[in-house]
């Protein structure tokens, strides 16, 4: 008999094509969210007034705290999707799983929450519905509705979607 050559077969992947999917969808969320961060501390002031309020006040001040707090809030972001990451990535396996799917829950609850209820109030702010004591910049809060407060909903919506995949995977398969 005459020797065959060997065919590699790709491995297949470790993860279904809808925790990928949503998995690398939060990382893509959370890292476009950390551009503006990093932005904003670094100087930029495009687009620093659909922030409005205390935020917007604070990176206009260019001081350290504020630039540490941008970049702060910036290095969060990127960690989110880092967090995203480890569920479909092979390096993510380090990490114990009920360790990266408790993270992945928790984040995802407080990103679906903090959006949602920011999301939530300022509709009702915008329609009318509610009327706050104070002055509105409503130009501010129309961009936290429909743009900033709204991306934090989706991230997190995004990202349980993509724990709760990996969750029923990692059962399925046993404990890793």
């Amino acid at each position: 008999m005459a020797d065959r050559p060997t065919v590699h077969q790709p491995a297949p992947p470790t993860r279904s094509p809808a925790t990928a999917w949503a998995a690398y969808a939060a990382c893509a969320l959370a890292l476009l969210y950390a551009v503006p961060s990093f932005y904003w501390a670094l100087g930029g002031t495009a687009g620093l007034d659909t922030v409005g309020g205390a935020i917007e006040e604070l990176a206009r001040t260019r001081e350290p705290a504020s630039v540490a707090l941008g970049i702060g809030a910036g290095v969060l972001k990127i960690a989110g999707g880092l967090l995203a990451l480890a569920l479909v990535r092979p390096w993510g396996r380090a990490i114990p799983r009920r360790l990266l799917l408790g993270a992945a829950w928790a984040a995802s609850m407080v990103l679906t929450a903090y959006g949602g209820l920011l999301v939530a109030v300022g509709a009702l702010v915008l329609t009318g519905l509610i009327s706050p004591s104070g002055p509105v910049d409503r130009t501010a809060l129309r961009w936290h509705v429909l743009l900033w407060d709204l991306w934090f909903l989706a991230w997190g919506l995004v990202l349980g979607v993509a724990a709760w995949h990996f969750g029923r995977e990692s059962r399925s398969r046993g404990a890793r």
